[in-house]
């Protein structure tokens, strides 16, 4: 993206800083890009910068600095050793591309694939078709897990979705990580956290607290996908933050007469 001023272009019009405030607005709350707000800049301007941010890879290099700094301030290596993978089907609201429907939960949508460590915190997002088999598209995920930025992982927890030949080809022909399917046991019905993978579904969780991921309001998954990680950003970056004190409630006293 051009810097502000000089040859690359004139100086900015709005403060950069109420562009990014202006993101988590829309991701929380869920409104519309017109519907923004006037304190805001105005909403085309924000878009721009929204769709600049995801077409220069601003999204992926804001979520690999969050992480590292949550699990640096946990006590953690920066980078995890496990991960877990798990997909969210998800209804559209006004079609787009890449729309097909999940015959299992019967949902018409898009389907989201995420990888998280096992603290909960993104690592990779692909947004496909809701018909999309998960143990199929696992492999285009976990090929962005490179040995390059992840060194240490080696494992990736799963549940029984991924029984894939295609998955299991991909397994076999790399040596780097091996996929472990965990499964509820036999006769149990219900919702029952399963160990490790049970942070992937609590991240899914907190994704709904996001309005604008209730439903999938995007017109291009690659879109959608961003709405994914901004979701993601700004969780990493309430964890992140220093604590703050809680001012304990007290009446005050009764004035003496």
């Amino acid at each position: 993206m051009p810097l502000a001023g000089g040859e690359d272009g004139r100086p900015r019009k709005y403060d950069m800083r109420e562009v990014v405030n202006a993101l988590p607005y829309v991701n929380r709350e869920g409104c519309s890009w017109r519907a923004l707000p006037h304190d805001f800049p105005h909403w085309k301007t924000v878009y721009n910068f929204f769709r600049g941010f995801e077409a220069d890879g601003t999204w992926d290099k804001l979520v690999t600095a969050l992480r590292v700094e949550v699990r640096t301030k946990l006590g953690r290596e920066p980078t995890p050793s496990g991960a877990c993978i798990d997909s969210q089907s998800a209804k559209t609201a006004h079609g787009g591309a890449e729309v097909g429907v999940d015959g299992g939960k019967m949902v018409r949508g898009r389907k989201r694939h995420i990888v998280t460590d096992t603290l909960g915190l993104l690592l990779v997002v692909l947004v496909t078709a809701a018909n999309r088999d998960d143990g199929t598209t696992a492999p285009k995920l976990l090929t962005e897990l490179r040995a390059e930025p992840f060194p240490r992982l080696s494992v990736v927890w799963a549940d029984s979705k991924y029984h894939n030949d295609t998955l299991a080809a991909w397994v076999t022909g790399q040596d780097r990580l091996r996929v472990e399917v965990t499964s509820r046991p036999e006769g149990q019905k219900g919702f029952h956290p399963l160990p490790k993978r049970w942070v992937v579904e609590q991240t899914f969780a907190g994704r709904i607290r996001s309005r604008r991921l209730v439903r999938d309001f995007e017109r291009l998954p690659g879109t959608s996908a961003a709405m994914v990680k901004l979701s993601g950003i700004h969780r990493m970056a309430r964890r992140a933050r220093p604590p703050r004190g809680r001012r304990k409630f007290r009446y005050k006293p009764k004035a003496v007469a």
